[in-house]
């Protein structure tokens, strides 16, 4: 992808500040780790894993970022600035306002809005303070344990699930879906398939942004749709349960099969209209 002059003022990067632990999850063995990568990878509501089962640990030293990691960072701040404007211009042609997140870089562990957050938990969004929060070490994990070539439109992909949860707070989308977990007159199986049609429309979200962002700036290159979506199949709940458990089960997806993960991106990019993205009312009819 090609990289634009824009850059954003709303990411937090926490990084070599000190503030980060060594701390881990509490009986933190492989089973806690596939429950963390199926819960968090690419989104959804993190708050229930969060809040509590993390170690306190000593803060990391201080110290200074090296040159790959400033440039991560102004990668990221462009990322954000290309969302923002994107946004913006969705929502105002819907003659609604938007408000941007804010990006958050950390490393090993922070405080969220949510609780606590470690690396091993992948990227998530925090509605409660409406932040992105990002390990960049998510896509080293990516490409060792689940088989994604990681590319700089990975990142962007990524990034851009992440905010389509943002999207979907600004819209009530995730007050709804909390409405509904609360109310307990759901299954569970009923509301795994609410997280697979909410992580899917983030999906969508994200095609939707990289079809407008490419209008307006043309910054595709040949081979980045395809890192997308190669990185959507290598999330989806089915290659996470092969590659951990060894087999399937369609009842525990939380957030969709690698082909519907790869469908919905592409509806976004396809039709670059947020009115298509309906993805509740196919999987919701009880």
């Amino acid at each position: 992808m090609k990289w634009t002059n824009d850059r954003a003022d709303n990411v937090d990067d926490r990084r070599g500040t000190g503030g980060g632990g060594g701390g881990m999850l509490v009986g933190g063995g492989l089973g806690t780790l596939i429950i963390a990568a199926i819960v968090f990878f690419l989104g959804g509501d993190p708050s229930s894993i969060l809040s509590g089962g993390v170690e306190n640990s000593a803060p990391t030293e201080q110290r200074q970022l090296s040159e790959n990691e400033l440039q991560i960072r102004e990668f990221v701040r462009m990322l954000s600035e290309e969302n923002n404007q994107t946004w913006e211009k969705v929502f105002a042609e819907n003659g609604m306002q938007y408000k941007e997140p804010q990006i958050v870089l950390f490393e090993n562990v922070t405080q969220s809005g949510c609780g606590t957050a470690q690396a091993a938990m992948g990227p998530f969004y925090c509605p409660a303070d409406q932040k992105v929060y990002m390990d960049m070490s998510f896509f080293s994990e990516l490409q060792q344990k689940f088989g994604a070539k990681v590319t700089e439109f990975t990142i962007a992909y990524v990034m851009a699930h992440e905010i389509g949860h943002h999207i979907q707070t600004l819209l009530g989308t995730t007050q709804q879906v909390d409405k509904l977990r609360r109310s307990g007159q759901y299954s569970e199986a009923e509301m795994n398939r609410v997280s697979v049609a909410t992580e899917l429309q983030a999906d969508f979200y994200a095609g939707l942004w990289a079809k407008q962002t490419n209008n307006r700036e043309n910054f595709l290159e040949p081979g980045d749709i395809e890192s997308a979506m190669e990185a959507a199949a290598a999330v989806g709940d089915d290659n996470i349960q092969k590659r951990s458990a060894g087999y399937v089960n369609q009842e525990a997806f939380t957030h969709g099969s690698s082909q519907q993960r790869v469908e919905w991106f592409m509806k976004g990019y396809n039709s670059g209209d947020i009115r298509q993205g309906n993805t509740f009312d196919q999987l919701l009819r009880r």
